[in-house]
């Protein structure tokens, strides 16, 4: 078997299994609110715990009611480290976190790798982190499933549709969009920006979306042209910066968590 080892363990997030677990356990206990729906689809950030930890944890929490169902998550994100032409898939069976390793759904992979828009690029998943960190909070919250992880480089949000409806399925998939929202600002600008940011996602504004508003803004935008031709409305679950957490104010990061409902519980 190869394993895509874990990058940022032990930086973004605790590199011990039981102090992980933990951490992400209590994480999720700090999310009391009550969710009617199951989601279909989650857009959560992807930055350090300590800032956007509590944040991730509203979008995963709203997973409790549902766990048993999902058996696969399609995980897609904006790729950091390395140019991607297109949408990057891995080669390797497993990837890997301090509680273990979680399998690569290859069926999934290849019932897309015949868009030309879709390559292999383990390179580029090697460095990652924003897909890496979304796996622990899935890992406590389901029981067995199998990952389909997708970087995003210069792919259209068209392209990226297209891949969701290929991978859309029934109950048993859950699709995950990983992405912080505007960088590096000070904390009241952020908050504006980050308040319209929001504002487009919900109106399912996808066309307004950019790199500046959202670092993952394709894959965003991508999943709002599919949930809306499928009519899931958004719902924000969490909205705020690395200013309200862990950081300092004058230069922010901002984290929102949305989830996109499909069946009543």
């Amino acid at each position: 078997m190869v394993v895509r080892p874990a990058a940022v363990a032990g930086q973004f997030y605790l590199g011990n299994a039981d102090r992980l677990r933990k951490q992400v356990s209590d994480l999720l206990a700090g999310i009391a609110m009550p969710i009617k729906n199951i989601p279909k689809a989650l857009i959560a950030p992807h930055a350090g715990y300590v800032y956007s930890g509590a944040t991730a944890a509203a979008a995963f929490a709203t997973l409790r009611n549902g766990a048993q169902m999902i058996t696969r998550v399609v995980l897609i994100g904006p790729a950091h480290y390395v140019h991607v032409r297109g949408i990057a898939a891995p080669t390797v069976d497993a990837f890997e976190t301090p509680l273990g390793r979680v399998p690569v759904d290859k069926r999934a992979l290849n019932a897309i790798a015949d868009l030309p828009f879709v390559i292999q690029d383990d390179p580029a998943h090697a460095p990652e982190h924003a897909l890496e960190v979304e796996l622990p909070f899935l890992q406590i919250l389901l029981t067995s499933f199998r990952v389909v992880p997708l970087l995003v480089g210069d792919a259209t949000p068209k392209e990226i549709a297209r891949v969701l409806l290929q991978l859309w399925d029934g109950r048993e998939t859950l699709i995950v969009v990983s992405s912080d929202l505007s960088h590096y600002h000070d904390y009241e600008t952020a908050r504006r920006m980050d308040a319209a940011t929001a504002a487009a996602i919900e109106h399912g504004d996808w066309a307004s979306l950019g790199p500046h508003q959202a670092c993952g803004s394709r894959a965003v935008a991508g999943l709002l042209l599919e949930t809306g031709r499928r009519g899931l409305q958004p719902q924000q679950l969490a909205l705020c910066n690395s200013g309200d957490t862990a950081g300092v104010r004058d230069r922010v990061v901002g984290y929102g968590a949305w989830m996109f409902a499909q069946t009543a519980a």
